[in-house]
């Protein structure tokens, strides 16, 4: 087994200054992710030797790659990193096993059986003597794959590696992916710009927004407590604005911008950002009441709807959005469309408050 991957790297890029750094650890992949032009691709082509930052260190274990401050820099095919490209890179003219094989030491014969094998191992054995033009995205990734694999790299470095897949085939490779990860022991970092294939894909994950590493942590722990408005929205919560005080009951209450108030068991006070997961919102006719265990409700219009299977993300115009994610039926059960009248009810528990800094934006960025 090999060690630990650690990367630091600090550089100008485009409107701010790279400053992070991570760690990715053998079978646990990591996933980095944010918003596009965040940094995220730099941080990957510093670790595999493309790109030398202004200052920096990359070592796997005990073996240096990178120390600007030492004068270190082993070059990138030393390293032997596994690189699997967003478009992935593959020779068009080539064959699939001659792109696995290519680069591979010893004679013909032997890397040609060494090539079938990895791809046999990737179920796209039967496409070995075929161009990736004439194969599906699906094909190509594992074709990627295994031609990263081929060089038996000691870590492995993959660029969105799903964002050229269908949504259908994009579903299944990523549970194909993540088990691969997991099973080859070596360390690997994913980058992403979702949040939700970030979750599945990865052990553990790294935030990243304008060159810094904002929050870092298991999924579920990133989800549960993110560490500013920004990171809750790219988790995929309502994020609302108020000011927070303690209430009689002993719950906080937050008046929130433009109007309307809610309450939450966490405690804080002043400035704070207000998250909710769209599932923890349910959606009722107006004058419809509901439960004693829902203390905050919200009447609004449904700006939005859209239905994907058997769920209906629901966006509401309040004085600042909210967004609902109910099954499809209750959906059509209530008449959902636009400008159509409705409650948001959810609960205190499911209210999550976040301290807002004075230099913080005034609303998250849409990752």
């Amino acid at each position: 087994m090999t060690g630990d991957l650690t990367v630091d790297a600090e550089m100008p890029l485009r409107s701010f200054r790279l400053q992070a750094g991570l760690t990715a650890r053998p079978g646990e992949p990591l996933a980095l992710a944010g918003p596009s032009g965040a940094g995220k691709t730099t941080l990957l082509r510093v670790a595999a030797g493309l790109l030398r930052p202004e200052r920096g260190r990359v070592a796997l274990g005990e073996e240096v790659w990178l120390d600007t401050s030492a004068g270190i820099e082993v070059a990138a095919e030393r390293r032997r990193c596994g690189f699997v490209f967003q478009d992935y890179a593959l020779f068009p003219r080539l064959s699939a096993w001659r792109n696995v094989a290519y680069g591979m030491p010893g004679p013909r014969r032997a890397r040609r059986a060494a090539a079938l094998a990895l791809l046999e191992r990737f179920g796209v054995a039967d496409v070995a003597g075929v161009r990736p033009g004439a194969i599906s995205g699906g094909q190509r990734q594992r074709v990627a794959l295994a031609r990263a694999l081929a060089a038996q790299p000691r870590a492995l470095l993959l660029d969105e590696p799903l964002t050229a897949l269908d949504p259908s085939t994009r579903r299944h490779a990523r549970a194909e992916l993540r088990a691969l990860l997991v099973e080859l022991e070596l360390p690997a970092i994913v980058v992403t710009h979702s949040f939700d294939e970030a979750a599945l894909l990865a052990a553990r994950l790294a935030i990243v927004d304008c060159g810094k590493v904002v929050q870092a942590g298991a999924p579920a722990e990133v989800s549960a407590r993110p560490a500013s408005a920004f990171v809750a929205g790219f988790a995929g919560a309502a994020v609302l604005r108020g000011m927070a005080a303690r209430a009689a009951d002993g719950l906080t209450l937050v008046r929130l911008e433009g109007g309307g108030e809610v309450r939450s068991v966490d405690a804080a006070r002043g400035a704070v950002a207000v998250s909710v997961f769209p599932w923890e919102v349910s959606l009722e006719a107006p004058g419809s009441g509901g439960g004693d265990s829902v203390l905050n409700r919200a009447a609004g219009e449904v700006s939005t709807v859209t239905t994907i299977g058997n769920r209906a993300r629901v966006g509401i115009a309040l004085p600042q959005q909210l967004v609902a994610e109910v099954t499809a039926a209750s959906a059509m059960r209530l008449g959902l469309r636009p400008g159509t009248a409705v409650v948001a009810a959810w609960k205190a528990s499911a209210t999550r408050l976040i301290p807002l800094s004075a230099r913080e934006p005034a609303s998250p960025k849409s990752p």
